[in-house]
C-alpha cells in the first residue's frame, strides 16, 4: 500500500533511539523528510546515519535538544518552523519523548515524578498547545502522540506512568474529537511491551518487587504474547500519519497482541 507520504515532512521526538528511531526510519522509508529530535547530538548523528541508510533520497536533519525546559521545546519549534514565525513545512509530529520510570507512589519520589511528567506528559502538552493552533491556521497536518499501554490498565507499581499516560490518552481523545474539522489529525498509539532498552529497564524494576532480584528480569520476559517490535510500532505510526488514515482522530491504537484484552 502506498501511503502518499513522499514529499512529506515529519518531525519526530525521541528519535535516537527505540520507537522513536523505528519510527523515524519507517517514515524516511515512506518518503518524508525527518527532523530527529533528542538530548543527545552524538547519539542523534549516529540515528541519523541510521535514517539515511534506509532511505538514500530524503532529507534527514539533527535537533540536540532537552524537551523536559520549555526552552528545550521552545528552541525545536522554532529551528523546525513551527513557532508561528515560520514557513510551516511540517506535515507531521511524533510526540515519542520520554520515558517515566516504574515504581509505586512511595517508591517514586517527588523530584523523580516531576521530572520524568516534565518531559513526557508536560512535553506532550506543550507542544500540542503550540502545535494545534499553527496546524489550523493552515488547515492541515497530524500530531501522533507515542503513550503506552499503562493508560488502558494502570498499575501500583508503575504509578507515575500510568496516570501520566492516562492524561496523555485523554488529551488525544479531547483534541482530536474536534480537530478534524479544521483539517487536523490529533492520534495516538499505546504499545506495549516492546523489546527496547527500555523493556530492560522496566522488568529490571519489576524483578526487583516481584523476586527480589534484579538479574532474574528475563524471567518475566512474557511467552504469550511475546513482546513486539519496534518495526511493529512504526508502521502503524506511518499509517496514522497517513492520508490513508484520514478518518481517524482522537483515539488511541493498542499495540500489545492483545494483552490488554484479556
Amino acid at each position: 500500500m502506498d501511503l502518499g507520504l513522499t514529499g512529506r515532512r515529519a518531525v519526530i521526538t525521541g528519535a535516537s533511539k527505540g520507537i522513536g528511531l523505528g519510527c523515524a526510519v519507517a517514515l524516511a522509508r515512506e518518503g518524508c523528510d525527518v527532523a530527529l529530535a533528542a538530548r543527545s547530538a552524538d547519539v542523534l548523528a549516529q540515528a541519523a546515519k541510521e535514517v539515511q541508510a534506509a532511505a538514500s533520497r530524503v532529507a534527514v536533519t539533527t535537533h540536540a535538544v532537552d524537551l523536559s525546559t520549555a526552552e528545550g521545546r521552545q528552541t525545536l519549534l522554532a529551528e523546525t518552523g513551527c513557532d508561528g514565525g515560520g514557513a510551516g513545512l511540517v506535515d507531521i509530529w511524533v510526540n515519542n519523548a520520554g520515558a517515566i520510570p516504574a515504581g509505586d507512589i512511595v517508591t517514586v519520589d517527588d523530584a523523580t515524578w516531576r521530572d520524568a511528567w516534565n518531559l513526557k506528559v508536560f512535553g506532550y502538552i506543550d507542544l500540542c498547545r503550540a502545535l494545534l493552533p499553527w496546524m489550523t491556521s493552515r488547515g492541515s497536518g497530524v500530531i501522533v502522540n507515542v503513550i503506552g499501554v499503562a493508560s488502558l490498565r494502570p498499575q501500583p507499581s508503575y504509578i507515575a506512568g500510568g496516570v501520566g499516560n492516562s492524561g496523555l490518552v485523554a488529551m488525544t481523545a479531547a483534541l482530536g474529537s474536534r480537530s478534524l474539522r479544521d483539517g487536523v489529525r490529533v492520534v495516538a498509539v499505546n504499545p506495549g511491551l516492546i523489546i527496547t532498552d527500555r523493556m530492560g529497564d522496566m522488568l529490571r524494576r519489576q524483578a526487583i518487587d516481584e523476586l527480589g532480584d534484579e538479574s532474574r528480569w528475563e524471567e518475566l520476559i512474557p511467552a504469550d504474547p511475546a513482546p513486539g517490535t519496534v518495526e511493529q510500532v512504526a508502521d502503524v505510526v506511518a499509517f496514522l500519519a497517513s492520508d490513508r488514515a484520514s478518518h481517524v482522530s482522537g483515539t488511541s491504537v493498542t499495540i500489545d497482541g492483545g494483552a490488554s484484552a484479556r
